[in-house]
């Protein structure tokens, strides 16, 4: 009796592959928040560790805890939610308790749910196709401009009504979240802050104003353009960058492992790597006493292993670890499938190219740790032999 043989798999990557893409992927951080990383490497082997009035909370079960269990001042200044205030009137789902929340994640089910996600697929699928083709004939792709269009294309579509291009939405987007992020770190605000937040969220309604003249929630189109495209120019460029450097395209062209190297390379990148809260009362995280008007800082990057475990679809995390990068519970972020969504056919699509990373540059002014320029270029294809 023979058997067949077995199909090759997608081998475990190397360690000192897994090294270079995490010091290139350090850059993103050290760069743009050299002060706050030090500060949160140093406090990490605790799982919490309270600085004065703030709580910072590293470890993962009381980083889920903080998330379903202690109440929060959800509209507090300095937190997601209090950022989304100063993007609107309010109102705007990520400061939202209670009824107002369900009616208002209800109101987005059908855009980010599983039939809407397939609807949008089309929108950037044909922004990869365009963007990458230069790779087929040997030229260099800068997949930071790739990602801000898929973004802006995509929010453009979910959003419907607007004359602004994918460009102009992720541009603003982008303007309105460096912002308002400062009063998510730990610190003085920079003079004049809150105002330019204002200014920013102002012309970014004023740009996702629907043409129709409809009625539609402001507040709420500016929070999703906010979300989606910040979030999305921050995971994509790093993503291709873990898979060059690490030694993942195999694993990225496999489509049985594929899904599950898309959850592993964002519970790596933790694209909102810190989640900012304040508590609305009294409570214990980890042994430690939470009094109510301290301000909690989740360190969902550690608490998700980000920083000690790589990304392996062949050895992935645990869910529930893996997860907390898009929150938990109740709060949990609506866009987790459309952020897998965007990665997986990013993923596929480089892979049968097999980039490599030629230049890349932190961005030290984005609201969330990325690339403002990351250039590749393929390995494969027409006259350039498979690199192993």
């Amino acid at each position: 009796m023979t058997t067949a043989p077995s199909q090759p798999s997608a081998p475990t990557p190397a360690p000192a592959a897994l090294r270079a893409a995490r010091r290139r992927d350090r850059r993103v951080y050290t760069r743009s928040r050299p002060v706050l990383f030090a500060l949160l490497a140093a406090t990490r082997r605790r799982a919490v560790t309270r600085v004065g009035g703030t709580v910072l909370v590293h470890g993962t079960g009381p980083c889920r805890e903080a998330l379903t269990r202690v109440p929060l001042d959800r509209a507090a200044p300095g937190t997601t939610g209090g950022a989304a205030r100063e993007l609107s009137a309010g109102g705007a789902l990520f400061d939202q308790e209670g009824a107002g929340h369900r009616a208002t994640r209800r109101a987005v089910a059908d855009g980010l749910g599983a039939a809407g996600v397939e609807r949008l697929r089309p929108v950037w699928r044909e922004v990869l196709e365009r963007r990458l083709a230069p790779l087929g004939a040997a030229r260099e792709v800068d997949l930071v401009p790739l990602a801000r269009e898929m973004a802006g294309a995509t929010v453009r579509a979910l959003l419907g009504g607007t004359a602004a291009g994918p460009e102009e939405i992720a541009g603003a987007a982008a303007d309105a979240a460096a912002t308002a992020v400062r009063d998510h770190l730990p610190g003085p605000r920079p003079p004049g802050t809150a105002r330019a937040a204002r200014e920013a969220a102002a012309r970014l309604e004023a740009l996702l104003a629907p043409v129709s003249g409809t009625a539609a929630d402001p507040a709420l189109r500016a929070v999703l353009a906010v979300a989606a495209v910040n979030t999305t120019v921050a995971a994509l460029p790093r993503a291709a960058a873990w898979c060059a450097d690490a030694g993942l395209w195999e694993q990225a062209a496999d489509d049985g492992l594929r899904p599950a190297l898309a959850d592993e390379l964002l519970r790596v990148l933790a694209p909102s790597p810190l989640l900012p809260r304040v508590a609305a009362a009294e409570a214990w995280l980890g042994g430690c006493p939470v009094r109510a008007g301290d301000r909690l800082v989740l360190v969902v990057r550690h608490a998700a292993r980000a920083h000690d475990r790589p990304p392996d679809a062949r050895d992935p995390a645990p869910a529930a670890a893996a997860r907390l990068v898009f929150g938990a519970g109740a709060h949990a972020c609506p866009g987790a499938r459309l952020a897998r969504a965007q990665l997986d056919d990013l993923l596929a699509a480089l892979a049968a190219h097999r980039p490599a990373v030629l230049r890349a540059r932190a961005d030290r002014r984005a609201a969330l740790p990325g690339w403002r320029s990351l250039t590749v270029r393929a390995t494969v294809g027409p006259g350039r032999p498979e690199v192993r």
